[in-house]
């Protein structure tokens, strides 16, 4: 599929503040902070959120807009609890949804809930290019205060294609019928470094290639041209005429490698929701590659 043919994944800073001054005719426009931090990283998200926000912006929840009954993290929630979720914060079947964060990298989980509606089959859904951020080093408007979106309805329902489960990756560990990309950081997947969760060691799946997320973003925060991109997978021996499934520790940075493969007109990269997380609690020692403690029955 050619590039031009996807809805755009990235809009600026200028067309969003354009688009709040002067409302134009055509689809509604709903902003969304997906704000979510590492708990170790000691940020509220909901009440930096309430503190400043890009105006009309809502507040999505990550944790509360997943499958609380699942032991891995943030896992997609089923397609009617994503519906009423979203459909309170404003965003109905023609919204024009446009995600952002307020991380210091530009980007970090508002790509996750970008893929979220596009696997439950919402494909009008766009990122705020450097997230607030950038917004703010243009000295752009803020708001204060609780968000009061008016209510919309959404009907969503997942698309299979998006997600890989353990099962599916397990089997590819013999089949090889798609290449996997983990997106964390190098001492975390090579297992030097630990993992934010105390109970889970850090290592990788076996047959990984491993592109840390920053690697997709420039030093401003700004996502890279789809060139550089390209030549980012390239050199990393990642084929994007092949099948592509993306995984990171717990399914959020993952979909900066979905997201940079889309802006190079490859729209069809899954996650592996459980990440390692659920990998490492589930597979055998021996399918846990670390040069670190590794994991011992």
């Amino acid at each position: 599929m050619a590039p031009q043919q996807l809805f755009r994944a990235l809009v600026s800073a200028q067309w969003v503040a354009e688009a709040l001054r002067a409302p134009r005719a055509g689809p509604p426009l709903q902003l969304l902070d997906a704000s979510w931090y590492l708990p170790k990283m000691g940020r509220e998200a909901r009440r930096e959120f309430e503190e400043r926000h890009i105006p009309g912006a809502a507040f999505f929840d990550l944790d509360q807009c997943s499958d609380r009954t699942s032991p891995y993290d943030h896992m997609l929630p089923s397609a009617a609890h994503f519906s009423e979720y979203v459909g309170h914060l404003g965003v109905g079947a023609t919204t024009h949804v446009v995600v952002y964060d307020a991380s210091e990298q530009g980007l970090y989980s508002a790509p996750r809930v970008w893929w979220m509606f596009r696997a439950f089959g919402h494909r009008a859904v766009s990122l705020l290019d450097g997230g607030l951020r950038h917004w703010q080093h243009l000295g752009l408007p803020l708001d204060s205060g609780k968000s009061h979106p008016v209510p919309a309805e959404l009907c969503a329902e997942l698309d299979p294609a998006f997600v890989k489960t353990f099962d599916d990756i397990k089997e590819n560990l013999e089949s090889r019928s798609f290449q996997v990309v983990d997106a964390r950081a190098a001492g975390r997947f090579r297992g030097t470094e630990p993992e934010p969760r105390e109970d889970i060691e850090p290592g990788h799946i076996p047959g990984t290639v491993n592109i840390p997320f920053t690697d997709f973003l420039t030093k401003e925060g700004l996502e890279k041209s789809p060139e550089e991109i390209h030549h980012l997978f390239q050199e990393n021996k990642v084929d994007l005429s092949q099948p592509l499934v993306a995984t990171c520790g717990s399914g959020v940075t993952a979909c900066h490698v979905a997201l940079g493969a889309y802006l190079c007109g490859k729209p069809d990269v899954a996650i592996y929701d459980g990440s390692w997380v659920e990998w490492y609690m589930r597979a055998r020692p021996e399918e846990v590659i670390s040069e670190g403690r590794g994991k011992t029955l």
